[in-house]
């Protein structure tokens, strides 16, 4: 109980009983494995849940007197559905509709430190307690509020649908309540939590509750914000990664074009400022820069993939018992939101305010102040929604160079980047290598080996801050951030014997970032791809192997689901197969079974500035996340995970060539579209398993990228090794690098059919 007019409750910790129900031990290995994974032990979701744990009183639930009820979530909602989930908690425990929660997004609040952070697929998973014992309180507080002023017995009242009923007929709203339960100072209570066996809300299909405002225009993003004075801002962005400007000749003459107000030279360009966005891209374009060489200056597709192949650890000796064998690569993808790059920024001599969509807000405050040279308490950074991210919004490099671009020309900015700008110069996900060695003998499977080697993955949005934090306690001895990482979101689902999995990083010449599952599709597509190979190797079938070989129950059981619900076997003609792969991580676990046409036909078929490539017909996902607060978001979330798959898969990647990147817009980096989507689609929710949520977010992308490539290897009868299996080609014509900012297109009409 906090001291507040109406009443606020927050949840100091998570009860004892749950703490230790939650804790793995590691005292007695399971009966089964002989030598528990490292991830069984303790994964990233448990170290950012115990890094945010100390902080999570300074969360608070709110009873307003109009009986709604407000909640800041300190976490960043991007399209994932957040703010939904975490509405259906309150509502669950506080017993009130779910039209009448109020779910906000905090401003960047230093004092909860780790409890800030939105990444790993760790929202629900840490909050979950959290934010019902806050609502727990409030619900007691409430109930003895009621009994005090009715002069009654509390277990004589009933809290339903906002509004607590009494001996007699007495009702009373909550709002009516909320002052007279208010506490004049801050207290400790305990709680008891609803039962599982009582949950409404819980656990039952919702829409989100931001969908109609989505919709219909009305939800707002950074850019839709009527901050005084702040006009559109673009930069004109150097022709290589991270080129520096060397002079610029018609500054000047750039400034007298149709609203403009400002032309500043930054440590990223040139900036511009104008009365609208149309006359900042005709400034950018109009600008004449000489540039300096960037971090990949030369740099191409094929020097950096033998920069890593150089990188790459060694498997060890050629085994003496038979093995399978492959070596995998990996090419740049673009880790650009559907939302461009943004912030506004408004700098004083005194003090900064800025709007973004921040996933690290806490880290971004702290750079901006750091980088202005002002106290922390003077910046005030506000977390706006966001249009996509899954990964990219950790990073605020939109925020920082707002407010350098606001500092510099002294007056409030929008900035926006350029769709170009995203592909260019954003954040991608690292090329990398992947070579994985299987032993066995007979029908047993001896020992498991993959080397990982990518371009270095930047760590620097705030997980490394965690894992710093949490070192001493962290099972996986004293080693880097991106190791720490990779060995704590990396399991070993089979019982293949003696298994190792290390990571090899180098190159740090580009900007990458944390893309959606981060280095989980990758690996786990290697894996799976060598688990096909090794079935066919042993005569066996290869969902019946992979159902063999599983560790546990609840692996078996998604598995064993798509191969029933997706008819496993079935005859399909030539140039068909299906393909069938599994993934666990987060104390949740998933399987996809798909079907792929990879027939001339479809191949072939003619794709106006672009490569139709193979189609995966169908999909079926089986997905057991322990306990699904929001099946229909959990659907929504595999749906996307699985368009992420068969993109990964088939079609998206970035081309290197002398320095910068080639693709320039989403016209030509080639995300999923509507011709390689499945027309038939099944997403299983498993019941129940565990009583508690697991992560979700990312969970799906690495099972459904592996089960399009396993399939695609069986319909063509040749393992594929690189992706996207399109990359050799170029469907594109590439737009040029000066201006940066490519013309905008006038032949949208030409196109029309």
């Amino acid at each position: 109980m906090l001291a507040a007019p109406v009443l606020t409750a927050a949840a100091e910790l998570v009860p004892a009983a749950e703490a230790r129900a939650q804790t793995p031990s590691s005292d007695t290995p399971s009966p089964q494995i002989p030598s528990p994974e490292i991830t069984e032990l303790v994964d990233l979701n448990d170290v950012m849940t115990a890094a945010a744990l100390p902080t999570s009183g300074l969360i608070t639930v709110e009873v307003n007197l109009d009986g709604t009820v407000s909640f800041a979530l300190p976490r960043a909602e991007v399209g994932q559905g957040i703010t939904t989930s975490t509405a259906m908690l309150i509502a669950e425990e506080l017993t009130v509709p779910l039209d009448r929660v109020r779910v906000t997004l905090a401003d960047a609040r230093p004092e909860l430190l780790f409890n800030q952070l939105t990444g790993g697929s760790n929202t629900t998973f840490s909050t979950y307690t959290p934010i019902r014992v806050a609502a727990a309180v409030a619900r007691g507080r409430l109930l003895r509020a009621a009994a005090t002023a009715w002069g009654v017995d509390v277990t004589e009242l009933v809290l339903k649908d906002g509004t607590v009923t009494g001996p007699g007929g007495r009702r009373v709203g909550i709002g009516a309540l909320s002052e007279k339960a208010a506490s004049v100072r801050t207290r400790q209570v305990s709680v008891d939590l609803k039962p599982r066996d009582e949950f409404t809300v819980i656990g039952t299909p919702h829409n989100r509750v931001d969908a109609l405002a989505a919709v219909t225009g009305r939800k707002t993003f950074t850019m839709d914000l009527a901050v005084p004075d702040a006009l559109p801002t673009m930069v004109c962005r150097p022709p290589t990664i991270n080129g520096k400007v060397g002079s610029v000749s018609n500054a000047a003459e750039v400034r007298t074009m149709p609203g403009v107000t400002d032309v500043a030279v930054v440590s990223t360009g040139v900036a511009v400022r104008a009365a609208t966005f149309g006359q900042c891209i005709d400034a950018v374009r109009a600008l004449r820069v000489s540039w300096k060489p960037g971090s990949a200056e030369g740099k191409s597709d094929e020097s950096v993939l033998r920069t890593l192949r150089a990188a790459e650890l060694p498997l060890g000796p050629p085994p003496l018992t038979p093995s399978v064998e492959g070596t995998f690569t990996f090419h740049f993808r673009s880790n650009s939101a559907l939302e461009p790059n943004c912030a506004i920024a408004d700098v004083r001599p005194d003090r900064a305010e800025v709007w973004s969509c921040l996933k690290a807000p806490i880290v971004a405050k702290e750079a901006i102040a750091a980088k202005l040279g002002l106290p922390l308490g003077a910046v005030t950074v506000h977390v706006t929604e966001g249009g996509g991210s899954f990964g990219r919004r950790l990073f605020f490099d939109a925020a920082l160079e707002a407010v350098e671009i606001s500092r510099k020309i002294r007056k409030p900015v929008k900035l926006m980047w350029h769709r170009a700008d995203d592909s260019r110069q954003g954040r991608t996900h690292p090329m990398a290598t992947s070579r994985v060695r299987i032993a066995y003998l007979g029908d047993t499977v001896l020992s498991y080996r993959q080397r990982h080697t990518g371009v270095a993955t930047d760590l620097s949005h705030g997980l490394g801050e965690i894992f710093t934090a949490l070192a001493a306690k962290l099972p996986v001895g004293d080693i880097g951030f991106s190791e720490t990482f990779f060995q704590l979101s990396q399991s070993m689902p089979y019982d293949f014997g003696v298994n190792s999995r290390l990571l090899s990083e180098t190159d740090k010449s580009f900007n990458t970032g944390s893309m959606r599952n981060v280095y989980s599709p990758d690996v786990t597509c290697a894996r799976e791809l060598l688990v096909d190979r090794l079935a066919a190797r042993m005569d066996k079938d290869p969902y019946r192997f992979r159902h063999d070989f599983l560790r546990d129950d609840r692996a078996r059981a998604v598995l064993d689901k798509v191969a029933e619900a997706g008819r496993w076997g079935r005859t399909m003609p030539p140039g068909t197969a299906q393909g069938i792969a599994f993934h666990s991580e987060y104390h949740s676990v998933n399987a996809v079974l798909v079907e792929i046409d990879c027939r001339p036909e479809t191949v072939d078929r003619p794709i106006r500035d672009g490569v139709g490539g193979p189609r995966v017909t169908k999909a079926v996902i089986a997905v057991d996340v322990g306990l699904a607060v929001n099946p229909r978001g959990l659907e929504a979330q595999m749906m996307g995970c699985l368009m992420d798959g068969i993109a990964l898969t088939l079609t998206s990647s970035l081309h290197l060539r002398d320095g910068y990147f080639l693709e320039a817009s989403w016209d030509n980096y080639f995300y999923t579209r509507q011709w390689n989507t499945p027309p038939e689609l099944d997403i299983i929710v498993m019941p129940p398993t565990t009583g508690k949520p697991g992560g979700a977010g990312e969970l799906g992308v690495a099972a459904s990228m592996a089960a399009v490539a396993c399939a695609y290897g069986r319909a063509t009868g040749t393992m594929p090794t690189s992706f996207p299996i399109n990359h050799g080609t170029l469907s594109f014509e590439p737009k040029p690098t000066v201006p940066p900012v490519p013309a905008s297109p006038a032949d949208g009409l030409d196109h029309v059919r």
